[in-house]
């Protein structure tokens, strides 16, 4: 029998638009201006603007982005995703010293790369993830490089090139429960977990892996417990919880909003089972704070 959370721990979404209040964040529009402006001229898109992050103005103002590579077209159509879908342009190979300016201009020394799907290409991105990568680490020896990466299919391949890229952390998020997985476009729960499981496997000793969860969507605490258990198996050493916020009336529905306090019961709980760091709050998001986890 599977086990609701008490009703103490989640509030029921009504569809009047009004959110709980620790869901009403204050947004920095001076700062998401200005680093919207230097983004722009160099021609890099982040996941902050294109997914219209809830964070975006608190991380801008702290010079803190996620870059998105590989254009900024999906070919796949996920339900609760904000992501622009449909056929992508050709890889441009300038992106990635785009990128690698973009940091150095921005001073950072902790960056998250990612990208959307991009099933059109036979490695599904990954070299342009290793290139990426290998150039920061070449021209800012001092930065270090987190990697938020798709499924590639499962492609054993392209997963051995982001491996081996040099990045610190490789990231691919399991974003919901098995029973939801409906709202993932050509994605498989069990083709995720391996995708983690391979990445650890393959990755130097030094390198971490790291996944994360929506919640809000109707899944139980029973099966949320249950994946944190798959991801140990697999080795996961990093997850994210956070609260699921539809970009508009187009998208997957909000079911619930997840209180706080259930939010800490969930870390705990993770925690007990061996992750080695876990953000778990309502504005959480897999890049946010990224740097945290590695104690930078």
């Amino acid at each position: 029998m599977t086990k609701k959370m008490n009703t103490r721990d989640f509030i029921k979404n009504s569809d009047n638009g009004r959110k709980p209040e620790w869901l009403r964040k204050k947004l920095q529009f001076g700062a998401q201006k200005k680093m919207d402006q230097l983004l722009n001229n160099v021609g890099i898109h982040t996941i902050c603007q294109e997914a219209k992050c809830p964070n975006i103005s608190e991380c801008f103002s702290k010079k803190n982005a996620t870059f998105l590579i590989l254009g900024a077209i999906c070919t796949r159509r996920c339900s609760y995703c904000n992501v622009a879908t449909g056929k992508p342009l050709e890889v441009n190979k300038e992106e990635i010293e785009q990128v690698t300016s973009s940091v150095k201009l921005l001073g950072l020394k902790y960056v998250v790369i990612t990208s959307p799907a991009r099933d059109d290409l036979k490695d599904g991105g990954a070299r342009q993830f290793y290139e990426v990568t290998q150039n920061i680490i070449k021209e800012l020896p001092d930065t270090k490089v987190e990697l938020l990466i798709p499924d590639f299919q499962g492609s054993l391949d392209s997963l051995k090139l982001v491996a081996n890229s040099g990045a610190l952390v490789l990231g691919h998020n399991m974003e919901t429960v098995p029973s939801l997985y409906k709202i993932r476009k050509a994605a498989n729960y069990k083709r995720s977990l391996q995708v983690l499981k391979k990445l650890k496997t393959l990755a130097p000793k030094t390198a971490k892996t790291k996944t994360a969860l929506m919640v809000g969507l109707g899944e139980t605490q029973e099966e949320m417990i249950q994946v944190f258990k798959d991801l140990r198996d697999v080795g996961c050493d990093y997850l994210s919880i956070g609260q699921y916020l539809a970009p508009s009336n187009e998208f997957q529905r909000v079911v619930e909003y997840v209180r706080p306090s259930q939010f800490e019961k969930y870390k705990q709980i993770a925690l007990d089972l061996g992750f080695a760091y876990v953000h778990s709050s309502p504005y959480t998001r897999s890049s946010y704070l990224a740097h945290e986890y590695v104690g930078e």
